[in-house]
């Protein structure tokens, strides 16, 4: 059983000029397999991926995150279980852009600041403004519950505050290697993300 890009989503934020914000257009690719809009009495609700784009660690295996692995965990389980969903945002840098990430990264080597907060002082949204809007159309589908993975309960908040029921969270979690190790613990420690081991 193979995956399929079922759907291309494109969602509107309007501009907030109290809060300062311009208007922001967010895309992303529906990767499904097995039909997981069909709800199968006694068996477990899909397993759902929400992937934010990451160029460095998804096409060239950069070793400083955990995007690449925590998408071939994704990959892996969905296609052990033969059924699930992968809404592949089309955001690079939790939506700061390429060059703003790429600036944070040179910001951390050269004045030895995580990564989280020069994207942070770089414009990036709020994470319920990057991961809500898959909600709608999770709904548009036909899926109102799902097994989300994910290590970040805020994550899991934000897709049930947009209707869709969570039964589980089940943990993506990359290995530790060296390369990574302090960018896990700043995940774990100034964003929430849950790991069992760092």
């Amino acid at each position: 059983m193979a995956f399929s890009a079922y759907l291309d989503l494109r969602a509107i934020f309007p501009a907030d000029p109290a809060a300062g914000r311009e208007a922001v257009v967010e895309e992303a690719t529906v990767l499904a397999m097995g039909n997981p809009w069909i709800d199968v009495p006694g068996v477990p609700k899909p397993l759902l991926r929400i992937h934010s784009q990451c160029l460095t660690g998804d096409a060239f295996h950069s070793l400083r995150c955990d995007c690449r692995a925590q998408l071939e965990i994704a990959l892996s389980l969905i296609s052990e279980a033969g059924r699930g969903i992968i809404i592949y945002e089309l955001q690079e840098g939790r939506g700061i852009g390429l060059m703003n990430k790429l600036r944070a990264y040179e910001l951390a080597r050269t004045r030895g600041r995580t990564r989280s907060r020069p994207m942070s002082n770089s414009g990036s949204r709020a994470i319920c403004a990057v991961i809500c809007w898959p909600g709608g159309d999770l709904r548009h589908l036909g899926i109102t519950a799902v097994r989300l993975l994910s290590n970040n309960p805020g994550k899991v908040k934000a897709v049930e505050d947009a209707g869709v029921v969570v039964t589980d969270r089940v943990p993506c979690v990359a290995a530790p290697i060296e390369n990574r190790e302090a960018y896990l613990r700043t995940k774990r420690d100034k964003m929430g993300h849950l790991f069992d081991r760092v």
